[in-house]
């Protein structure tokens, strides 16, 4: 058995928080399995040296591919190469659209079997057993495979550990693109935030819901946000982004993003089921709203009933003074 061969994704000298958590993670179960986590590389003159740091992070060898970054054909014709060749049993991703694109290309490829927004992997019976949260996280399917797997994590879904300092042996390889892998060529890379913030690995998020009453009432929430200092942003709840209070890339949800910080303050947000599904994996949420019942209270760690328009400015204060500003 090959092991588990993980697709890392790198921009501008740095790789993909969500690729790092899924190389620990392959590492992990590789651990019980008795194999290796291997890692590829794709781009256009990846350095070694870049490559070779994934080995911090639990990868005993890592591939490197000269073929275009941020495109998910060139990327299937090198895992498909890589895989075959080396007999790697399951590919897995750290989550995201182009993993989503890279991963469901993949499966067609080698037929295998594949599963998107995975939020656990466990060993059992020597073979990994995939589990996803279905019908609005209500419930877990399994997913096991009687060949190789594809497995595609939610975001956020493995954490990230921090970095042993070792590095990876590192091996390149030529693949032979295939004529439609060249067709497609990336203009620009990049997302419109509506900030210049990662909102996905913010450690505290300041949500807004439609409890604020119009969409000026994210100018407070930013004034929070900044009031936190450091890693802080603003985020969204799809009604107000329906609304065009809010811009869509900071929509955290269902059809939106999933967030894990240290804190998530939610503003005015009642908590349905498909909000929840992306940010209850925060390590503390705290909940401000009018409403008693609320159903975002049964799972706060911290509710505070009452008028947000008077908490806020309060709680702005508050952190200002704390931390002598």
């Amino acid at each position: 058995m090959a092991g588990i061969l993980v697709y890392a994704l790198h921009y501008e000298g740095a790789f993909n928080k969500n690729s790092l958590g899924a190389v620990a993670e392959a590492a992990r179960l590789a651990g019980q399995l008795g194999t290796e986590a291997h890692a590829i590389v794709v781009g256009e003159g990846v350095p070694e040296d870049l490559a070779a740091q994934l080995g911090g992070y639990g990868a005993a060898k890592v591939f490197t591919v000269e073929a275009p970054e941020g495109l998910a054909q060139p990327v299937v014709d090198a895992m498909a190469k890589v895989m075959t060749d080396h007999g790697h049993d399951y590919a897995l991703f750290g989550g995201g659209l182009l993993g989503f694109e890279i991963g469901a290309g993949l499966a067609a490829r080698l037929g295998a079997g594949v599963t998107m927004e995975v939020t656990n992997v466990r060993v059992e019976d020597g073979r990994l057993v995939a589990e996803r949260p279905i019908l609005g996280d209500s419930a877990i399917s399994e997913s096991r495979y009687k060949g190789r797997g594809i497995i595609i994590g939610r975001l956020n879904a493995f954490e990230v550990p921090a970095s042993t300092g070792a590095t990876a042996p590192v091996e390149s390889v030529a693949v032979e693109l295939s004529p439609w892998s060249t067709k497609a060529r990336l203009v620009k890379r990049g997302e419109q935030r509506g900030a210049d913030v990662d909102i996905e690995s913010a450690d505290v998020l300041v949500a807004g819901g439609r409890g604020l009453g119009k969409a000026e009432g994210f100018e407070m929430l930013q004034e929070l946000a900044d009031a936190f200092g450091g890693n802080s942003a603003v985020a969204a709840t799809r009604a107000v982004v329906d609304a065009g209070w809010y811009p869509y890339a900071a929509q955290i949800g269902q059809t939106g993003k999933t967030v894990a910080p240290k804190l998530y303050l939610a503003a005015g947000i009642s908590g349905a089921i498909q909000h929840k599904v992306g940010m209850q994996a925060s390590e503390n949420i705290v909940a401000i709203n009018k409403d008693a019942n609320a159903p975002i209270f049964e799972f706060a760690d911290l509710g505070i009933v009452g008028d947000l328009n008077k908490i806020v400015p309060k709680l702005i204060e508050a952190v200002k003074a704390r931390k002598g500003g």
